[in-house]
């Protein structure tokens, strides 16, 4: 570094020196306007910061209410909610023992409905063929399966007729066999039969 004598002070122009005075006012100036901008952000920033605070602050009440709540609530309302749940258990134990009593009733009762609409069902039946007059309940009897009678009362029925056309077969030829007899012999036509 080189030292500057007195001398050389003298010597420097006024131009330089004024040069040099802008320079500085020229820095000056940029550097309070950077100070200016450092401020206003610096404000701006303290400003954020203080509302930052507030809104923490804020939030920090709340959570302390609400955890002083929810210590009330955990002191409170905690053991009234484990009595109901033993109570809860009891009776589902109560009702799990009780259940299977109460299904056993329920198909028994569905049994006798079943058992009751089936009767109710045959006795509808019994009464529509009660109903029915005796000739189509005869020859139901006799030509069909599906009468609703006995089979012995169906054998009996069925004999019956059986005989029934039997008998009136044979009542038949002999009329045919005699009427064919008396034509031959000539007994009732020609002059003794009545015009």
């Amino acid at each position: 570094m080189a030292h500057f004598s007195r001398v050389e002070y003298a010597t420097v122009p006024d131009s330089g020196v004024k040069e040099a005075a802008r320079s500085v006012a020229v820095r000056a100036v940029q550097y309070d306007g950077r100070l200016k901008d450092l401020d206003t952000k610096l404000r701006e920033s303290l400003s954020n910061f203080r509302a930052i605070e507030g809104t923490v602050k804020d939030a920090l009440v709340e959570l302390n209410k609400t955890q002083q709540r929810a210590d009330i609530v955990l002191e409170t309302d905690t053991p009234r909610l484990r009595e109901e749940l033993e109570k809860s258990l009891v009776m589902l134990q109560d009702l799990s023992y009780r259940l299977p009593r109460i299904r056993s009733r329920v198909a028994n009762i569905q049994h006798a409905y079943d058992s009751g609409r089936m009767k109710a069902q045959q006795l509808v039946h019994d009464l529509m063929w009660l109903n029915t007059d005796f000739h189509e309940r005869w020859r139901i009897i006799i030509f069909t399966s599906s009468a609703p009678v006995s089979w012995r009362w169906k054998l009996i029925m069925r004999l019956l007729f059986g005989v029934t056309v039997v008998t009136v077969l044979w009542i038949i030829w002999a009329a045919i066999g005699g009427a064919y007899r008396a034509h031959r012999q000539r007994l009732l036509w020609g002059e003794r039969l009545m015009s």
